[in-house]
């Protein structure tokens, strides 16, 4: 159990690593202005709330160490019984937000999160499932690389969950004989991840910032010179390992080159949930506000196309993709108790670094943001650390003006931001919605993925440290 406790040391040091001496010191009982917001609800105005005790961050560090532990020492149990552990461990902290600190507003902010993200993750999950995709080509590692290097651009149109959904199948097909663990690692890495930094569309944190007032190119023109060569020194570590790994292709079978696509008509239905994206009052003052209500338009459309996307689907499609809700399912239980029990953890970070703003440098907010995106949701991890770094100029993140300014005043801080809550949520299987996704899509394949722990120790700290280091070096040192 000695790593189990190394872990544990970890995570704990991630959770409270901006919380200093004012929280330590006992002084809970400053008030906080709630900037946990959500892309569902209009804009908020700010509302103060008490802070939590610090050991309320138990249940989530409890889940995360489960979720971690649970495959590997008590299988059989972690199966049937983790949508009750979830729930369980979610129903204290909403005990504790609604008997002692009386804030239902918390709560209706992460529930309301929680409907968009799974949302827009259901609806392009069941979207890319009537698509079927076949590349009938010898998988070498200069095709996986070219392969790996598609994904990554289109994950900047479909976002990261509609390109990990629409290749991770033809991915694993096109590698058959030859399939490894890394194979998946590396296009959780680029693919699922690292890809999507690049738009608003790309990533959930990157969204936020655009509903917030940072102009949609902004991304791209302060992003792209960091995003290509990390994305090339990245497929360049995998050309490496792919090309010790000789497989068991049988020469005689023979590989047409052509590439085969079915389900158009799905490809509509991705078109309809990335044009709702943007359907939002935050975007266009026509759209109406369903508050109070936990979701609203956006969501709405989502999970309407969901339903009609599954119903309308061809079941040959659905058989060749071998097509179920399984993956879905889990990512849905799982991350509503991550949401929930977050909330303490992130209300914590947001009041220190709040009151820490004037101290913090980008490479501060580089590594704080990062560490933090491994573990918690990356997207409001982000919108706190842009309060923050907002805060050193006395600039509010709720006025879009603000925001604007901001933009224009010092980007150093945007853009480490951006790329840390983007580029680190490759770290674990939960630093973002697809990975845990395409982990259970794989399993149910037959691939013996990596365990929480061997993810993090054989392939996200060795290969993507090293990278990420190299980045903070040349761009936010």
């Amino acid at each position: 159990m000695r790593k189990n406790q190394i872990i544990l040391i970890a995570l704990s040091f991630c959770i409270i690593f901006l919380l200093g001496e004012n929280v330590f010191g006992g002084n809970n009982d400053i008030a906080i202005q709630d900037t946990v917001t959500t892309v569902t609800l209009s804009e908020e105005t700010g509302e103060e709330h008490e802070l939590p005790e610090l050991f309320m961050v138990i249940p989530f560090v409890t889940l995360l160490l489960m979720i971690a532990t649970g495959p590997i020492f008590y299988h059989h149990f972690w199966e049937r019984h983790y949508p009750k552990v979830a729930i369980a461990l979610g129903t204290i902290t909403v005990i504790y937000y609604l008997a002692v600190l009386n804030d239902s507003h918390s709560l209706l902010h992460s529930l309301a999160e929680y409907l968009s993200f799974i949302a827009l993750l259901g609806s392009l999950f069941v979207a890319a499932g009537g698509i079927f995709v076949r590349v009938n080509k010898r998988a070498t590692p200069f095709v996986n690389v070219l392969f790996l290097l598609f994904g990554a651009v289109i994950s900047n149109v479909i976002g990261t969950t509609g390109a990990s959904m629409l290749l991770i199948r033809p991915y694993i097909k096109m590698n058959r004989n030859r399939i490894k663990p890394y194979h998946i690692i590396f296009f959780i890495f680029i693919v699922s991840n690292i890809g999507g930094a690049l738009t608003p569309i790309g990533d959930p944190p990157l969204f936020l910032g655009f509903l917030r007032g940072v102009p949609f190119f902004w991304v791209f023109g302060n992003v792209w010179y960091i995003w290509l060569p990390t994305l090339l020194l990245l497929l360049f570590v995998f050309y490496v390992f792919d090309s010790f790994n000789k497989g068991n292709n049988n020469n005689e079978e023979e590989f047409t080159g052509k590439i085969e696509f079915k389900g158009m008509k799905n490809v509509g239905y991705l078109v309809i949930i990335i044009l709702s994206v943007f359907i939002d009052p935050n975007v266009f003052s026509w759209v109406p506000s369903l508050a109070p209500l936990p979701f609203g338009i956006r969501e709405i459309i989502m999970f309407s196309v969901m339903f009609f996307a599954y119903k309308g689907a061809d079941q040959e499609i659905l058989k060749a993709n071998e097509f179920d809700f399984e993956p879905i399912k889990e990512v849905a239980y799982l991350f509503i108790g991550i949401f929930i029990t977050m909330i303490p953890a992130l209300q914590l970070i947001a009041h220190e670094a709040n009151l820490l703003a004037d101290k913090l440098t980008a490479g501060v907010f580089y590594w704080a943001t990062g560490a933090l995106s491994g573990f918690l949701d990356n997207a409001p991890t982000y919108l706190n650390f842009l309060s923050a770094a907002m805060g050193k100029y006395n600039l509010d993140i709720n006025v879009k003006a603000d925001v604007l300014e901001f933009v224009h005043h010092d980007i150093i801080y945007l853009r480490a931001i951006s790329v840390a809550a983007v580029f680190f949520g490759a770290m674990t299987y939960i630093g973002n919605g697809p990975n845990f996704m395409v982990k259970s899509i794989c399993e149910r394949a037959g691939i013996k993925m990596p365990s929480f722990f061997s993810y993090m120790f054989k392939y996200s700290i060795p290969i993507l440290i090293p990278i990420f280091i190299i980045v903070w070096a040349i761009f936010f040192r």
